[in-house]
């Protein structure tokens, strides 16, 4: 496992020995008669010499593997055993545990990916450069420094300015943008809209704010507070304004059709990645675990195809990690995951201050089809059906608790249940659909429920999921 595509030697350890460990996914034994053939492509070096061992490297490179197994087996002499255990298989339950073990700490690292990191050097010489030449060195030599036409920073010492100087000057007293900006996003995360909705332009060129007296003093609470943030948020939820009916006031619909006093609250879409954390959250599949590496979610075959540099396939987490929530989705940059792009995620490719939220086909044909969905869908239809002693219009009502925090309308029902009789005989004429529909995902079925009766709620749950108010946030 690891690198197999070819060991190229580091230019600064050229001329020292270097060493590279290859393990088998499980011990190689070979037969009479059978040879072992190693090559390592593209390889420059002067002189190789290889060796095998039934046991593990003693080199101080590698220690972690047999000391971050410990406990495999318990016994006064474990590390030794793991590391026999480790180079002959001998018992097969404990080999596969010690390697589903040492798979969650190569790949979680407790946590922590690794990063990019800049060593701190001697600043380099900044000159004024003449007309944007960057290659003429005659300009004068200028120091960090805030803009001239704002209150700025004047050390008395005449010391370099550093970047926590700039963070200090960020936050000072005298600078009442950052908290007033700030505070202006907090409110459109809450409302849909800023109290100016120009929030990526909070200066004189942006909208004047709806209400200046609530911004102003919103920055100011805010930044008495010690800028805490949880602290506003409660102050805004619990607020009357946050907590009214979403319902438009009929006779403020022509005076105020944007709703800038906010006589009511804003209905809105869910944001792409809500969309997809809602759904899973519904289903009883979100993953709530925080930090950590990313998670790869279901992906079209192919979708990479164009991506080179080097070439690459998209391979989907199979285990707890494909329900985690949106926030750790794989992003790849300019190939956007397609279920993000059909709800008008960004591309980061560029800085987006405000997304757009648009209503498409795609979106409707996503919820029905995208695999994460019909997987949440079949997940919600087995929790359905596992709770005892309902029958089909007790269990519709269930679903609609859950899913939308209300009971079930009679035209609802009505249509819901005419469309779960017409299904099930659909489904009991073709059982390859049935296998077909339980078997998307990785989501293990459910024991004990009939096939063809989950695969009829599963149909009725993506519809539930598919609906504007699942997705949309009143």
């Amino acid at each position: 496992i690891g690198v197999q595509g070819g060991w190229r030697l580091s230019p600064a350890h050229a001329k020292e020995p270097n060493i590279a460990v290859w393990f088998p996914a499980a011990p190689l034994r070979l037969q009479p008669g059978e040879t072992l053939t190693v090559k390592l492509p593209a390889l420059r070096a002067g002189c190789v010499r290889l060796s095998v061992s039934p046991f593990l490297l003693d080199h101080p490179a590698f220690p972690m593997r047999v000391e971050a197994l410990a406990g495999a087996l318990k016994t006064p002499d474990a590390l030794t055993l793991q590391a026999y255990l480790l180079g002959t298989a001998w018992n097969a339950d404990a080999f596969a545990q010690a390697r589903e073990r040492e798979s969650d700490i190569l790949e979680c690292r407790k946590g922590i990916s690794p990063v990019m990191v800049a060593v701190s050097t001697t600043p380099l010489t900044t000159r004024v450069l003449p007309r944007g030449n960057w290659q003429d060195e005659s300009g004068p030599v200028v120091q960090p420094a805030t803009p001239g036409f704002l209150p700025g920073i004047r050390p008395a010492d005449g010391r370099r300015l550093t970047r926590l100087d700039l963070a200090d000057w960020l936050v000072s007293p005298q600078n009442p943008l950052t908290a007033r900006v700030f505070m202006n996003r907090l409110w459109r995360q809450f409302f849909g809209v800023g109290l100016s909705a120009q929030v990526e332009d909070l200066g004189a060129q942006g909208e004047v704010p709806s209400h200046p007296e609530l911004l102003d003093w919103l920055a100011v609470e805010f930044r008495e507070s010690g800028w805490n943030v949880k602290r506003m948020v409660r102050m805004i939820v619990l607020s009357h304004t946050y907590r009214q009916s979403s319902r438009l006031n009929p006779k403020l619909r022509d005076l105020d059709p944007s709703n800038r006093l906010l006589s009511s609250q804003n209905p809105r879409r869910l944001e792409a990645e809500f969309v997809r954390d809602n759904a899973l959250a519904i289903a009883g599949l979100l993953n709530r675990d925080l930090g950590g590496p990313p998670c790869k979610p279901y992906q079209p075959p192919g979708y990479y195809a164009n991506l080179q540099f080097p070439d690459r396939d998209y391979i989907a987490s199979r285990d707890d990690r494909q329900w985690r929530r949106g926030v750790y989705m794989h992003w790849q940059r300019t190939f956007l995951h397609p279920m993000l792009a059909n709800f008008d995620a960004p591309s980061r490719e560029d800085c987006i201050a405000i997304r757009t939220a648009a209503n498409t086909p795609q979106q409707a044909l996503t919820l029905l089809n995208d695999p994460t969905f019909v997987e949440a869908a079949r997940v919600f239809a087995a929790r359905l059906l596992a709770e005892p002693g309902l029958d089909d219009a007790r269990r519709l009502e269930r679903a609609f608790q859950l899913a939308l925090g209300r009971s079930v309308k009679p035209k609802e029902r009505q249509s819901l249940l005419a469309f779960l009789e017409k299904i099930r005989p659909v489904y009991r004429e073709r059982p390859e659909d049935v296998k077909r529909l339980l078997t998307v995902g990785y989501a293990p079925p459910p024991e004990g429920h009939d096939p063809v009766e989950l695969a009829a709620w599963t149909n009725v749950c993506r519809v539930v999921l598919n609906l504007h108010e699942t997705i949309t946030r009143y």
